[in-house]
């Protein structure tokens, strides 16, 4: 009688212990939350990307001369998206065996054309901050963007650099940048 009884309290043991894990289960798939009712996505019209070769202009190793790299583009259809995509890829460097113009720590902070074709590039002050010195290396610096600009840009002219939203005498204390500036092909090789 013993025994029965023990295997009786045994099985109820086992058959409540059950039945609870079962009931804290059910709670538990019950208070995870379905998940959210997917509402198909309205698409937003994604910008057409275009691909366009550009040269971008950097320093030659050996000589004082800008040499032009040519290089494969996304930007969007405006001359603006165009521009920055420019800025972008000099701050980049070259990628054939040139020197780069601008430090590796620039950062461009906005750029937009005006009504007269004048682009407004605006750095934050790490590009003066970070620029080697020296009148050689400012003049490659100045004209690897304008020339970058004004030569892959047919809405573009003439190019003005600013530096954290403001004019800006001078980049390493040697150019004049407060005004706008035109290409220099004799700086070209």
């Amino acid at each position: 009688m013993g025994k029965i009884r023990i295997l009786l309290y045994t099985f109820l043991a086992i058959a409540a212990g059950g039945a609870l894990s079962l009931l804290l289960l059910n709670q538990f798939y019950n208070s995870v939350p379905k998940s959210p009712v997917v509402h198909p996505l309205l698409s937003t019209p994604q910008k057409e990307l275009f691909k366009t070769t550009a040269h971008l202009y950097f320093a030659d190793k050996e000589k004082p001369f800008l040499i032009a790299e040519e290089r494969d583009l996304l930007h969007a259809e405006d001359a603006v998206s165009f521009a920055k995509m420019i800025v972008t890829a000099l701050s980049e460097g070259p990628r054939q065996e040139l020197m780069r113009t601008l430090p590796s720590e620039t950062v461009l902070r906005a750029l937009f054309i005006d009504q007269n074709k004048t682009a407004y590039v605006d750095f934050n002050e790490s590009l003066k901050e970070n620029h080697p010195g020296g009148s050689h290396a400012e003049i490659l610096t100045i004209y690897a963007i304008v020339n970058s600009l004004v030569l892959n840009i047919p809405g573009i002219e003439t190019a003005k650099i600013l530096f954290d939203g403001r004019e800006s005498m001078t980049l390493s204390g040697h150019m004049d940048l407060r005004f706008p500036m035109k290409a220099n092909m004799l700086l070209v090789r």
